[in-house]
This record gives C-alpha cells, sequence and structure tokens, in this order.
C-alpha cells in the first residue's frame, strides 16, 4: 500500500510546505517521463491548469472555443474567463466524448482553439481533431482530467494537443485533495507557462542564474501548488501502475458482472473502442428513459449507495443560454445526462462493496 504521509512528513521537516518545493519538481519529472512530453507543471487545479492554457494561447474577447456540451463547466468556464465564446458540440452516443464530425460546421474564423474532453477516461479520436485543427491552424488544449494513463492508438492522452490538462482531484485515481498540472506538447510555449504560474514573474529565469533579480513581466498569477500536497501526490504517481491496475480490475468486474443484465435491461455500459485504453476513471450506465434512471439512483441510496448523474448540458444553462445554446441543439447531451448513473469507482472500493452495488443494481426493477 501507497505511504501518502510519508513524505508529506518529510516537507513538514523541510520547513518548505509552499508552492515550487523539491516534491513538486519531482511529481513533474515522473509525469514527463512516463507520458514522454517536453514539459508538465504541476497546478493548484485541472481548472486552473486550462486556465493557464487560455492564457497562452492569448484567448481575448470576440474568440470562440469548441467545447462539448456534456462536460464540467470549467472547460468552457477557464476560455469565457478571458472574454471567449464557447461554441457547444453534441456527443457521440457511444463513448460520450465529443462527437468530431461537428467540428467541420462550427469552425468559423473566430475559432482559436478546439477543447477535448476524454470523458471517463477513454480517448476522443484524436487523429481526426489534430487533421481539422491543422487544416484551421486552430490550438487543440485536451481536458484531459479523467484521463491520465489512458492510451488512443497507443498513446498516452495528454500528449496530442498543443496543451492538455490534468486534475489530481479527491475524485480522481492519483490525488491530492485538490490539483492538477499543464501539459505542454508545443515547447513554444514553455517559458511563458512558468512566468504566467509564477505570478507572471520571471522567477524561474532567476533561479536558473539567467537574470539577477526577477519582476513582473506579463499577466500571471499563483498556479503553484503547495509542496505538501505534491508531497502527497508523489508515491501515488512512482506506484501508478499498480494502481492503475487495480482501478482497471475494479472497473472490469462492473462491466463482466452488468454486461447480461445491461443488454437484458436496455441499459447501456460504457464502450471503449479497439483503438483506446481507458483510464477506467468513470463506471457509469445509461438507462431507457430518465423515469428508469431516477427509480435506479434513489434504490441504490435507500439502500446506502451513493450514485449520482453526471453534468447537465452546458448550452442548457443559464450561461450556457446567454451564449446563444437552445434546447435542441445537442440532442444527444440531452438524452443522456437525463439517463446517466455513475456508480461508485475509487480506490477504497472492496470487492464486497462492488458485489451489493451489482446486487442492488440487478434487483431495483
Amino acid at each position: 500500500m501507497v505511504d501518502k504521509l510519508k513524505y508529506v512528513k518529510e516537507t513538514i521537516k523541510s520547513g518548505h510546505t509552499g508552492g515550487g518545493g523539491p516534491f513538486t519538481e519531482k511529481c513533474e519529472k515522473i509525469l514527463e517521463k512516463e507520458l514522454g512530453v517536453p514539459k508538465v507543471l504541476l497546478t493548484t487545479s485541472g481548472t486552473t491548469a486550462l486556465e493557464m492554457a487560455a492564457m497562452l494561447l492569448n484567448i481575448k474577447p470576440g474568440d470562440e472555443v469548441i467545447v462539448p456540451s456534456f462536460t464540467f463547466v470549467s472547460t468552457a468556464n477557464a476560455f469565457v474567463k478571458f472574454g471567449a465564446k464557447p461554441i457547444f458540440a453534441d456527443i457521440r452516443s457511444d463513448t460520450l466524448n465529443m462527437d468530431e464530425g461537428f467540428l467541420n460546421k462550427l469552425i468559423t474564423s473566430k475559432t482559436k482553439a478546439i477543447i477535448p474532453v476524454h470523458y471517463a477516461g477513454v480517448g476522443c479520436n484524436m487523429s481526426y481533431r489534430f487533421e481539422v485543427a491543422q487544416q484551421h491552424n486552430i490550438a487543440v488544449v485536451e481536458d484531459n482530467v479523467q484521463g491520465l494513463f489512458g492510451k488512443y492508438n497507443s498513446r498516452f492522452l495528454g500528449t496530442f494537443g498543443d496543451l492538455s490538462a490534468l486534475s489530481f482531484h479527491e475524485t480522481k485515481t492519483f490525488t491530492c485533495g485538490e490539483g492538477g498540472a499543464l501539459i505542454i506538447n508545443n515547447k513554444k510555449y514553455i517559458e511563458r507557462a512558468n512566468i504566467i504560474r509564477d505570478k507572471g514573474t520571471d522567477h524561474q529565469k532567476f533561479l536558473n542564474g539567467q537574470v539577477d533579480r526577477y519582476g513582473w513581466v506579463d499577466y500571471g498569477s499563483s498556479y503553484t501548488p503547495a509542496d505538501m500536497l505534491a508531497a502527497y501526490l508523489y508515491p501515488q504517481l512512482k506506484d501508478y501502475k499498480q494502481i492503475q491496475a487495480d482501478r482497471k480490475k475494479k472497473w472490469l468486474y462492473y462491466y463482466n458482472q452488468l454486461k447480461g443484465w445491461a443488454q437484458e435491461n436496455n441499459v447501456q455500459i460504457p464502450y471503449i473502442p479497439p483503438e483506446c485504453e481507458s483510464s477506467y476513471q468513470i463506471f457509469h450506465l445509461v438507462l431507457p428513459s430518465p423515469k428508469k434512471c431516477q427509480e435506479l439512483i434513489t434504490h441504490l441510496k435507500m439502500n446506502g449507495v451513493a450514485a449520482t448523474t453526471h453534468y447537465p448540458p452546458l448550452h442548457l444553462s443559464k450561461m450556457g443560454q446567454k451564449f446563444g445554446g437552445k434546447l435542441g441543439d445537442c440532442p444527444v447531451t440531452e438524452s443522456i445526462s437525463e439517463c446517466l448513473v455513475r456508480l461508485p469507482l475509487h480506490n477504497g472500493l472492496s470487492l464486497a462493496d462492488q458485489n451489493y452495488i451489482v446486487y442492488l443494481t440487478k434487483n431495483c426493477w
């Protein structure tokens, strides 16, 4: 078992608990090595990683970014914060990822970026997105907060786009309570990313001996996490293969136990295309109707199991409607969001817990 507190205690004893410490660097180096990317910067959250991406792309009022409607608000909000208009795309009914078939129809002369989300850790069709983005000279920013160590065509998710965001929120497989990371695949962004993360200063140049004193040189914010958080994350990343294998085992147990029942009851279970290897972040069921969905959630909760739905459509939210979203724009999203149930899936979930959840699910009706 990973001892998550060992290095936290070490950090406390060292007296360096703030941002930019040795464990922050160690986590970044592990991710750079394992993912094979030029640069990783730990951040305070997945949201702030996306905000850094928006700043690096110089997002400004009048720009447009294409996002799936079926995603967490941060995917859009990180860019809206700097003036961008979100253009909402519908999702595929199988993977629940952004439907790549809509991309060309949504791109305009104002499009600055495409933001694919790897829902539940299953990779989007990145080959096609890359092709479209290159044709139109548009940046790709992967929202990979659910997909760390998942793969598409044998390549790690988060390594395709110009930039990519990770999350280490308490709900994720690898966690420090609240944290994230910005993956930088396009090297031209590295120097400015360091400045933005460090409150708009060239502090990193000072540390490298490139300047005598550091100063305020650009926009920025305090996006560096406390080193105590990185110390908590560090042993998990060191042991990521074992943790990931255990997560996969739990996910496959649900899949194998429920696939027959799902087929008999017209319930959709997760689909992983052959070119993908999931990160197994979420196990969800799509029920045949909103009524069935609520019945299952209620049944599980009455028996002590905290099952939940997931994202309401962003285009139908109060903010989404301000940007022109309306009913019927994303029909698959609208349908799926009313029928999806997430079963509990976390690192502490026991086989007995899963047996109980499977039993309750199969005996709901």
